[in-house]
């Protein structure tokens, strides 16, 4: 990596700002490297920042994005794998809480983990979906290609169709592995995805059902068999012999065992065949509970079960880079009022993410006396030493002009309170039925 690819960088992310360019420049630079701040007006002390803090509301409400642009940045800077090595992409959703803004438009029930007992787990906020290149270990050092809002009028299934569409020309000539939960192992992902050029590996409920191929037809009288004998992952008697089998260990050491089974399919999409991956992983400390994981395999040639074994837990990294997004980046911290606002600050943090990979190689970490020096650094320990090489960089864009003081609101006048918008509900209430008279 040559010493100027993180100045490369930046320019590259500024050119993509239109208005406000200098408003939102300031900020990333802000988010970069002011590890103390815990809301937007507080990265308005950084050094970075030249404007005042009411700048920052100003540029994240009339700034403008081209995120087009943004798209083929972030494809241009994502790190390509080694020779003997594929570029894997995960792809997941993950919620903006916006429970009390009222004055929020385009606000649905969004799912969120670890609520109390007895509470339904959804509450009204924003969904985004996300992917990223994500690294051969585990860790927060994911690369964001691309970060969306989800919009009432479309699903997650829908919106990350497009994403993948859309980010796939710009990481040719490659045919990259797609990594994905539960919630993309539907026939209706598959019917969306069919046609790119893209290997999956997703994980499937454990009550899934699925399909043999159709029997030859007997000559007889009526419609043909569509479908072969029923595949039901919960019920070991339907599953027959497998195709292959592979026993090894993990990272942690234990014992993996992985079994496939081909030429099946989904009742709803005959046309798209798959293989059945069940991974079970042997935990010495509850040998009565293995832990079962239910996956399946749709692209070109299966790989070696040596090598797919490992790589549906390298999807776990998305999950570590959104907690270090809402917990470090501020993600979820910031109160706008509008889905355009929320937006250019994810593509704000999303910059900032990939910015602080870029610098990985070229700024070291800061580690603080209790932490251990030989392990990899991790993004917020190279947050920390990001000022000093950002300080030798400069900014990309000029220094504000002072303007002099603002006259302010008119005399007498009287702003229209803000409107006020109902959480939209993707399926429709049921209604009750009313008890008969007796």
């Amino acid at each position: 990596m040559d010493g100027s690819r993180l100045a490369e960088f930046r320019w590259a992310v500024v050119r993509c700002f239109g208005a406000a360019r200098g408003a939102l420049s300031d900020l990333c630079d802000a988010l970069a490297t002011e590890v103390s701040a815990r809301s937007l007006p507080e990265l308005s002390t950084s050094p970075f920042f030249r404007r005042r803090w009411s700048s920052i509301y100003k540029g994240l409400s009339r700034g403008r994005i081209d995120r087009r642009a943004l798209q083929a940045v972030f494809a241009q800077a994502a790190p390509r794998p080694a020779a003997d090595a594929r570029l894997v992409l995960a792809l997941d959703a993950s919620p903006l809480v916006r429970r009390q803004a009222r004055t929020a438009a385009d606000r649905t029930l969004v799912h969120v983990p670890n609520m109390p007992d007895g509470a339904a787990p959804v509450l009204p906020g924003w969904q985004f979906s996300t992917l990223v290149v994500v690294p051969e270990a585990v860790s927060s050092w994911v690369h964001v290609l691309d970060n969306q809002r989800i919009p009432s009028s479309e699903t997650a299934v829908r919106m990350g169709a497009a994403q993948v569409r859309a980010v796939l020309p710009l990481l040719l000539p490659v045919r990259p592995l797609l990594l994905a939960d539960g919630g993309y192992g539907t026939a209706t992902w598959l019917q969306a995805t069919a046609d790119l050029a893209v290997d999956q590996l997703l994980r499937v409920a454990r009550n899934s059902v699925f399909y043999r191929s159709a029997p030859p037809r007997t000559g007889r009288r009526g419609r043909p068999r569509k479908d072969g004998a029923p595949f039901k992952c919960k019920d070991p008697s339907t599953h027959g012999s497998p195709d292959d089998t592979w026993t090894g260990t993990d990272a942690q050491g234990l014992a993996v065992t992985l079994t496939v089974w081909g030429t099946l399919h989904f009742k709803a999409c005959r046309e798209i065949p798959l293989t059945v991956v069940r991974r079970v992983v042997h935990d010495p400390a509850t040998p009565d509970a293995p832990q079962t994981l239910w996956c399946v395999w749709v692209g070109e040639t299966l790989p070696a079960l040596c090598d797919l074994a490992p790589l549906y837990p390298r999807r776990f990294a998305i999950e570590h880079g959104y907690r270090f997004d809402k917990q470090d980046l501020l993600w979820t911290r910031t109160r706008l009022r509008t889905p355009e606002q929320a937006q250019r600050w994810t593509d704000l943090v999303s910059s900032v993410h990939n910015l602080l990979g870029i610098a990985r190689a070229e700024v070291g970490a800061d580690l603080r006396p209790w932490e251990p020096a030989h392990r990899p650094a991790t993004p917020r320990q190279v947050r920390r030493a990001l000022g000093r090489i950002l300080a030798d960089l400069g900014s990309p864009v000029p220094a504000p002009q002072p303007r002099g003081k603002s006259p302010g609101r008119t005399l007498g006048a009287r702003p229209a309170p803000a409107p006020r918008y109902p959480v939209i509900r993707k399926s429709p209430l049921k209604r009750q039925k009313r008890a008969s008279a007796a």
